[in-house]
């Protein structure tokens, strides 16, 4: 399988390409990023989201079976960046995949997503309104698409243990465990069009993800 991922120097993104290796593709801003993502085995690309046309996007995207979403303007960003990474960039990927026919999508998004923000600052704030519209814009369009929304994310080493539900307590899940989530959907057709979101828990990852399908 050809997947491509967007944010591909991300910590999800590296611990995503290790596993679909040789068949990932990362998108990377920066070329200082691309012997990362190539140690992680996978093909990079570089591209810049925030300032590529459509026509760009669709050209890599082009023969992939399914696209990740897992770009973020990250840490000590402001609010425009939120919206132009966090929200447009997913957009544009998603313009992209229609373009190319491709129509499986995986959104990496945010719990708290949907719902005006609890407390924060003006950034979070800001980051919340963006992931909420860019589920929004995917859900509107005719893609394969699931909308993950995981909760604390840390580094802790992954137990393959998760609770993955339309709704679930607010919690904290290793991104080990978010990676392993993400493709176990790609595996899992019928978690098409679900926005489901992810803690730690006591179930392993392939038996929520089935019962999920046919939920």
């Amino acid at each position: 399988m050809r997947i491509i991922i967007a944010g591909g120097h991300g910590k999800i993104a590296l611990r995503l390409a290790e596993r679909l290796k040789p068949g990932a593709v990362g998108i990377v801003r920066n070329p200082a990023h691309v012997a990362d993502v190539e140690a992680a085995g996978a093909q990079a690309v570089v591209c810049d989201l925030e300032k590529a046309t459509a026509d760009e996007v669709t050209e890599i995207v082009e023969g992939a079976d399914a696209v990740v979403f897992a770009a973020g303007a990250g840490p000590g960003s402001g609010a425009a960046r939120k919206d132009t990474v966090d929200r447009a960039a997913s957009a544009l990927l998603a313009d992209a995949a229609e373009r190319a026919g491709v129509r499986r999508f995986i959104q990496i998004s945010s719990m708290g997503a949907g719902k005006p923000p609890r407390g924060g600052d003006e950034v979070w704030a800001a980051y919340i309104k963006a992931k909420t519209e860019a589920e929004e814009d995917l859900r509107a369009r005719d893609l394969d698409w699931t909308i993950l929304r995981p909760g604390r994310l840390t580094d802790e080493p992954g137990t393959g243990l998760v609770r993955l539900a339309p709704e679930v307590p607010p919690g904290s899940v290793p991104r080990d465990d978010v990676a392993a989530v993400i493709v176990a959907l790609l595996g899992a057709p019928g978690t098409a069009r679900r926005t489901l979101e992810l803690v730690s828990g006591e179930t392993p990852i392939g038996d929520l993800v089935t019962q999920t399908s046919v939920a």
